[in-house]
């Protein structure tokens, strides 16, 4: 009797606003809860709190048994009262990970909230909210793709992030202005599961940086302390934007990546094999996907200025590719590629659509001025 009551309440309070989704990651699935924090969770949230068992203990929704005082702390805490107690003051520009993104940011994300509350003290946000940090990543050398060990320098005042190749070297190897910078985790793509690619144009051409650090902690304050330098810079450039405005443009996934077939602008040559990435308009193509420059760039505008996608090639082409093909209209040239696989196909037009069906922005119709005149 005291179980079918504890199971109807349980229910009672699982139709609560709040908590039909995952209180970390908004999955919609949350069949599992924390009894100890009062919260829902999903399952792959659910294996990330087994880490942290002096804090969280996990049991699932619908398969176990409860108990009357289980219940009951559900009851009294939940998704949205736990929200208030645990995110008091997240700064605007932390990333809040989604379930799509990779573990490294969603358990760094528990941890931040629960194990070590910086959301509750502001003073334990120093590490990513100072506006300066320096410490050493392992990062990739750009000819032999050995990780040696860099030290990075991050400081807003100067709006740069630079690295040394010496310990004790004045002079930085590269200088990177936040005004252009990007960082985003590919643990699969760097082969560490705590890779992150840091992006930042060079003579108007995309340069690629690959970093990680043993610390999980550790990588994810650095890709927050760009984030907030990102913030104070676009918060002085577009002095009237809100918050809102400001945040999706800190830092930003690739829309999509992968390998492709291209061939040239006569469209005589043969088929070359590439790794392509697309980033906003800019689609960029390179030998090995770890390279750090493109071997070319397209750039994808819009269709109300004469930019069309098309699945297939032109039947004059030339040359063995792989069987699906897709063109790229632009004002001034067709541009042929090659997928291996139809699924393949369809997703790169997919991305291809949405970036075409998206009016540009008047600072765009500068970057594409810039392709046009490129040598």
């Amino acid at each position: 009797m005291e179980s079918e009551r504890s199971k109807r309440l349980l229910q009672d309070v699982l139709a609560r606003p709040g908590n039909d989704v995952c209180a970390d990651c908004g999955n919609a699935e949350p069949d599992w809860a924390s009894v100890t924090l009062g919260v829902f969770v999903c399952q792959g949230c659910s294996l990330l709190h087994r880490g942290i068992p002096h804090i969280s203990r996990v049991k699932s929704v619908q398969q176990e048994t409860w108990d009357a005082s289980e219940v009951e702390l559900m009851a009294a805490m939940g998704n949205e009262p736990a929200k208030a107690k645990y995110e008091q003051k997240v700064p605007a520009f932390y990333y809040r990970p989604k379930h799509t993104d990779c573990k490294l940011l969603r358990e760094q994300w528990i941890r931040a909230r629960y194990e070590r509350n910086e959301f509750e003290f502001i003073e334990k946000q120093e590490p990513y909210s100072a506006g300066y940090r320096e410490g050493f990543l392992w990062k990739r050398g750009r000819d032999n793709g050995q990780f040696l060990s860099r030290k990075f320098i991050l400081s807003e005042r100067e709006g740069a992030l630079k690295y040394f190749n010496k310990q004790d070297a004045r002079d930085p190897k590269a200088v990177m202005k936040i005004e252009t910078l990007n960082a985003t985790f590919q643990p699969a793509k760097i082969g560490n599961p705590y890779g992150l690619q840091i992006t930042y144009l060079r003579d108007n051409s995309t340069r690629n940086i690959f970093v990680y650090h043993s610390d999980s902690k550790e990588m994810v304050d650095w890709f927050n302390a760009i984030r907030a330098a990102r913030f104070h810079y676009l918060q002085v450039a577009f002095p009237g934007a809100s918050d809102e405005e400001l945040v999706p443009k800190l830092t930003r996934s690739f829309m999509k990546e992968g390998f492709m077939e291209k061939t040239g602008p006569k469209h005589t040559e043969g088929f070359k094999k590439r790794w392509f990435t697309m980033d906003d308009r800019r689609l960029m193509y390179f030998k090995d996907p770890l390279d750090a420059y493109a071997r070319g760039e397209v750039f994808i505008g819009s269709k109300e200025n004469s930019y069309t996608v098309l699945p297939g090639l032109p039947p004059s082409t030339q040359g063995y590719h792989w069987n699906h093909g897709i063109t790229i209209v632009t004002p001034d040239r067709k541009f042929l590629f090659a997928c291996e696989t139809e699924a393949e196909q369809r997703d790169w037009i997919a991305a291809f659509q949405r970036v075409i069906n998206r009016p540009m922005r008047p600072q765009e119709y500068a970057v594409e001025a810039h392709f046009k005149h490129k040598p």
